[in-house]
């Protein structure tokens, strides 16, 4: 890639900030996988179909090989390897594992990512919202029912638990470093790794 026509982008990227200089039409996947050498988000169809590149932005499920480096500026971009500083996140994990949702795993990174965000906006989510939110995740192995499962048990294990004050997006928090309790006296969780 030639450096001319590049553009400095600065975002956070699992609770760090990065800065970057690349072409503005770099996708976020070749960034995560070729540049920063973080390869649970994979490049399967990269046309936005397969859901293999799913990360999360601001909050939201987003295919990264659709995603552009002139997006990412200010953005929240959680990669899979990022995703356990959510309870969330490994609670879908364990409930996924539990009913053995995944036979190769190619696809589990973007469907943990996907149903992470899935159930962190819609905490009550059933089994209608978790079928649509998999629309664009594909997987050639399992036959989705496993998957299906894992994620209404990981949803009515959450339902079950207090309030941990996690959001899908809060601009107070950035992943992988201690929060202090919110104003409103919600605690909010301290990422494992931080509380050691």
């Amino acid at each position: 890639m030639s450096d001319a026509g590049n553009i400095k982008v600065s975002f956070h990227l699992n609770g760090t900030e990065r800065h970057l200089e690349v072409a503005p039409e770099y996708r976020l996947a070749d960034i995560l996988r070729n540049d920063l050498s973080l390869t649970a988000s994979k490049t399967g169809c990269g046309i936005g179909r397969c859901g293999s590149c799913m990360v999360l932005m601001n909050g939201r499920a987003v295919n990264g090989c659709l995603l552009m480096a002139w997006q990412l500026e200010g953005a929240d971009i959680v990669s899979p390897e990022g995703l356990d500083a959510f309870a969330t996140a490994r609670i879908v994990k364990a409930a996924l594992v539990e009913e053995n949702a995944f036979q190769c795993g190619y696809c589990a990174p973007g469907i943990t990512a996907t149903l992470t965000a899935l159930i962190l906006e819609h905490p009550f989510a059933g089994e209608a919202d978790i079928i649509a939110a998999l629309e664009g995740n594909i997987c050639r192995c399992t036959g989705y029912h496993s998957i299906i499962r894992g994620a209404l048990a990981a949803a009515e294990r959450l339902r079950d638990q207090p309030h941990t004050g996690e959001h899908a997006y809060d601009l107070d928090r950035r992943i992988n470093r201690a929060v202090q309790p919110s104003r409103q006296g919600v605690p909010v969780e301290i990422a494992p790794e931080a509380a050691d």
